[in-house]
């Protein structure tokens, strides 16, 4: 399969823009049609794009919700990050890590600090990583350094606790790269395309391979043909206009469903954040307002309803609140965007790759999750039982999967409530697992109250 960046064409977007109707009662045919789960074509997305009445808006965001609990319930999934090094050989205007920028500290971890580095997200209770790295690896070892990571995450262990799902987030590779990576077990590739609008992507990426727009866009296309079935992509927003890069995206998604047979596993949403050394990050062209924020989260909700939902700890703990009911499924919790941030103490900023404006602790963050009705999850079953790709989609789309992480969710939640809570959190996420378990129907009660049970007896990774 060779992919072409065709399903990419600016003008044809720009046009879908200008053209979309504003009026209310469009609005509402789209929004009828995306509460049955059908998703929308980027034409109705844009109708939705359009839409300023306030009235229509709350009806989005309430069918937004509608979408999400049916298809994934009330469940967050939660990650974080593991940044391994901060060197790049790309110049991009709006990136800390930019090559030629003399003020931020440069690291790259060994294995051994890696390991330490997960031992300390295990004893805060992660099960799953997103593994970062800038786009340069240590020239003794290249692309088998990313090899070696993972091999060294999945293979370190704290008391009970493992990472037992793998995620990356790494520069485009080459076909024989991404089946070493599928090899290695990884579970999603994430890759952003940053801006889908090539003049804009030509003037931010002055440099390095990353001026490749068609390399990176058709990234995920090669991934897939190696065999990775689950696929992370998503704009940064602010280098270009947030309703152009929606359109964007979700041509993007059409794309690979048509040409793989399987969309995107997850979408982000990441708004630009102050980064050190860059000018461009502190006043972005196009900088995203807050309601403007949540409607695309509503209507990408809408366009792409099996498809998770990615929001990170760049933003507030206010607005990270305000996401979870119109399309959120999972978050980044604790996180630190620098090497060794989690193991080593002082100031980050340096070595950061941006801002970021959640800070809570973990335990904090899932307190507050629970207090709000939502059921935390550290659930890896679908990658561990072969639920990904089409398998995946054909569970997702209909609303079937949450049956299979429903019980899931709880289980993993019990062993994070035993295992790593304060006694404060604890109370919260128990009283919520039993009110949960107690307002399933009989047969799937019956099958959660026993993997909870099998967990506060004792036993770990259950799942179904």
């Amino acid at each position: 399969m060779t992919a072409t960046t065709e399903f990419i064409d600016t003008e044809a977007i720009e046009a879908t823009l200008d053209h979309a109707p504003q009026d209310a009662s469009a609005a509402r045919e789209v929004l009828a049609k995306a509460r049955e789960l059908k998703g929308l074509t980027p034409d109705e997305a844009a109708i939705l794009i359009r839409t300023t009445d306030p009235e229509v808006v709350a009806e989005a965001f309430a069918a937004a919700r509608h979408v999400k609990e049916t298809i994934y319930g009330t469940r967050l999934v939660l990650f974080a990050p593991l940044y391994i090094s901060n060197y790049c050989s790309n110049e991009c205007s709006y990136c800390a890590f930019r090559v030629q920028n003399r003020e931020v500290r440069r690291r790259a971890l060994t294995q051994e600090e890696i390991a330490r580095e997960v031992k300390a997200l295990v004893e805060q209770g992660h099960k799953r990583i997103l593994v970062v790295s800038g786009e340069a690896y240590p020239s003794r070892s290249g692309f088998d350094y990313i090899l070696d990571t993972i091999r060294t995450v999945y293979e370190t262990r704290s008391g009970n606790g493992e990472i037992r799902r793998v995620n990356v987030n790494l520069a485009p590779c080459t076909l024989e790269e991404f089946r070493r990576l599928h090899e290695a077990q990884i579970g999603t590739y994430q890759i952003f395309q940053e801006t889908y609008h090539r003049p804009t992507y030509a003037a931010v990426h002055v440099s390095g391979r990353k001026r490749d727009y068609d390399w990176r866009v058709t990234a995920p296309h090669r991934a897939m043909e190696a065999g990775i079935n689950d696929i992370g992509i998503g704009p940064l927003l602010g280098l270009y206009d947030w309703r152009f890069e929606v359109l964007a995206v979700l041509e993007h998604a059409r794309s690979l469903e048509r040409d793989c047979g399987c969309g995107p596993h997850t979408i982000s949403v990441p708004r630009i954040e102050p980064a050190v050394g860059s000018s461009y990050s502190l006043d972005p062209q196009y900088a995203v307002s807050d309601a403007d924020f949540l409607k695309l989260i509503a209507i990408l909700r809408l366009s792409v309803p099996y498809t998770g939902m990615i929001m990170s700890t760049r933003e507030s703990p206010a607005i990270r609140r305000e996401t979870f009911r119109l399309g959120i499924s999972q978050i980044s919790a604790g996180s630190r965007c620098d090497p060794g941030g989690y193991t080593e103490e002082g100031d980050h900023f340096g070595t950061s790759q941006f801002q970021l404006g959640d800070h809570r602790p973990v335990d904090e963050v899932i307190r507050d999750i629970a207090e709000l009705g939502y059921l935390p999850s550290f659930c890896t079953a679908c990658y561990r039982l072969g639920r990904t790709g089409r398998d995946f989609m054909d569970l997702a789309k209909p609303g079937e999967i949450k049956t299979h992480c429903e019980p899931n969710a709880l289980s993993t939640f019990q062993e994070y409530l035993t295992d790593y809570a304060s006694p404060e959190t604890r109370a919260v996420g128990e009283a919520l697992i039993d009110s949960r378990i107690e307002a399933m129907d009989l047969v799937p009660r019956r099958l959660a109250a026993h993997v909870v049970r099998k967990v506060r007896d004792g036993e770990r990774d259950i799942f179904l």
